[in-house]
């Protein structure tokens, strides 16, 4: 019996030695108050602006402002994300910020702010992370924009082009358009190697699920991704939504990859960032907004870049949206980014109305970048296009208080009236340069003056199709040699003279 006592003596003296004495201490606060997905919490002393905290309940939450005994925090989640906080709850420290998961497995997927998966594929397979606050690259680590990124829009291609690496606005009032533009230029972007990331913020789940059927009709998801905060989503995943997606995007710039970013839109961004502004009791600035709201914007749309060569050559193009109310661009929010971007396109309503889509407004639509991102083929031939339709935008106004007008002045006209029409284009029906090119080379070089302009839209059909049956060596020159020499502007000439008559003949013109 003695011995059977020393046995297990020995063995608790080998356990005692053993033992090592494990110590953790966690950084905590306690929940003072909580509503309207905004917890009041005293303790973190030590916590960051941004870091990602966690809640007793499980549900996690953003440090978004520090004072000098609490922390406000902004709490993740749909609907009602602070149902199951009360007062005396327990957060915890995470000690990193806000991340979201990036690489190549988002590719076709549907996620929200947070870069959980929302369409139903399963987990993302990726171990990979990334701040979504992260700092624009300097000045040094740029280059000049210089490729272009085509939309297969002819109005802007040719007018307001948008090259790799910029900012390029659109602005218009609701149910103008706006989106179905950047729904294009995705559709547009395949095979070029653009990985696009359609950011839709505060819109309706029902939107964002047609948003994504149409991009897999168009088999345009398998290069896509889809970041969704819908109207559902809380005001501070709304606020989230445009940085994740901009640190997804940066992931592969940063790769030597090209990326396109759709901030669909901004002003619903700014209308979250008020809410949560407000409700942490920061104080409003100019038309109740916080003050800060520029810096909101420019933080964002600063981190799209043409990086250069040492660093991948990778580029980052950021389409943001902004609707107006009654067409005034000159309101807080549209004005603060106008002046972040390079450039703006402008839809008009009463050019929508009157059937001119896209309803590009060409006095007021501008690309700062210019014809540095543009084809050098489509910068010849456009060149005189923005002066033909400002001229014949002028000449309406002036004719429509029934003034007589010269001879030369009605030629303006009616070369203005089919320049219009050739540049009415169909939703979801992007095109290549080629046919961009001939289509608007036919139209500024006055072949299709003596066309009735009835007859436009179906000349363009026709000539298209002829183009690829009859003459896809031409087309694949142009793509080619991206510039029109002497000679292949003759074999466009008589391409257009030869189709020309007999679509004259075909319809009795």
């Amino acid at each position: 019996m003695a011995l059977h006592r020393e046995e297990i003596t020995s063995v608790i003296k080998k356990e005692l030695e053993k033992y090592q004495t494990q110590l953790r201490s966690e950084s905590t606060g306690t929940v003072m108050q909580v509503g309207d997905a905004i917890a009041q919490v005293y303790g973190l002393d030590d916590a960051m602006i941004g870091e990602l905290v966690e809640f007793s309940s499980n549900a996690l939450g953003m440090v978004f402002n520090l004072e000098e005994d609490s922390a406000g925090i902004v709490i993740f989640g749909d609907d009602n994300p602070d149902k199951d906080i009360k007062e005396g709850d327990i957060v915890k420290r995470t000690g990193k910020t806000v991340q979201v998961p990036v690489g190549d497995a988002l590719a076709g997927r549907v996620v929200d702010a947070l870069g959980k998966p929302i369409d139903g594929k399963g987990p993302l397979q990726t171990d990979k992370y990334r701040p979504v606050e992260s700092p624009a690259p300097n000045v040094i680590q740029r280059q000049p924009v210089k490729d272009p990124l085509q939309t297969g829009i002819m109005a802007i291609d040719s007018l307001t082009p948008i090259g790799r690496g910029q900012r390029e606005l659109i602005i218009a009032d609701r149910q103008t358009g706006k989106t179905a533009i950047t729904i294009d230029t995705i559709i547009n972007q395949k095979n070029t190697g653009v990985h696009c990331i359609y950011v839709a913020i505060g819109h309706k789940t029902s939107d964002v699920v047609e948003i994504a059927g149409t991009l897999r009709k168009y088999n345009a998801m398998e290069y896509t991704t889809i970041v969704s905060a819908s109207s559902r989503a809380s005001a501070s995943l709304q606020y989230l939504a445009p940085y994740a997606a901009c640190a997804m995007g940066e992931e592969l710039m940063y790769a030597g990859r090209h990326v396109l970013v759709v901030y669909d839109d901004l002003s619903k961004h700014a209308q979250a960032y008020r809410q949560l502004s407000l409700l942490l009791r920061r104080p409003p600035g100019r038309e109740a907004y916080p003050g800060d709201i520029f810096y909101l914007h420019s933080r964002l749309l600063e981190r799209a870049a043409k990086l250069n060569d040492a660093l991948g050559g990778g580029s980052l193009t950021a389409i943001p949206i902004i609707e107006t109310q009654a067409g005034d661009i000159t309101s807080y929010i549209p004005t603060n980014v106008i002046s972040i971007t390079d450039g703006q396109i402008y839809l008009d309503t009463d050019l929508f109305y009157a059937g001119v889509r896209p309803a590009i407004n060409v006095g007021l639509s501008v690309s700062r970048v210019g014809g540095k991102a543009q084809v050098k083929a489509m910068r010849q031939v456009a060149s005189k296009l923005r002066l033909d339709l400002a001229q014949y935008r002028e000449l309406v106004s002036f004719t429509q208080l029934g003034t007589e007008v010269d001879k030369n002045a009605q030629n303006l006209l009616s070369r203005g009236e089919r320049m219009v029409e050739i540049l009415k284009q169909e939703q979801y029906s992007p095109l290549p340069v080629s046919k961009q090119t001939a289509m608007i080379y036919a139209g500024t070089q006055g072949f299709l003056d003596s066309l009735p302009v009835a007859s436009i839209k179906k000349f363009k059909t026709d000539f298209f199709k002829d183009m690829e049956k009859n003459h896809a060596g031409l087309e694949q020159e142009i793509e080619t040699k991206k510039e029109l020499s002497g000679e292949l502007m003759k074999k466009l000439d008589d391409a257009i003279k030869l189709f020309l008559k007999s679509f004259k003949q075909d319809n009795k013109i």
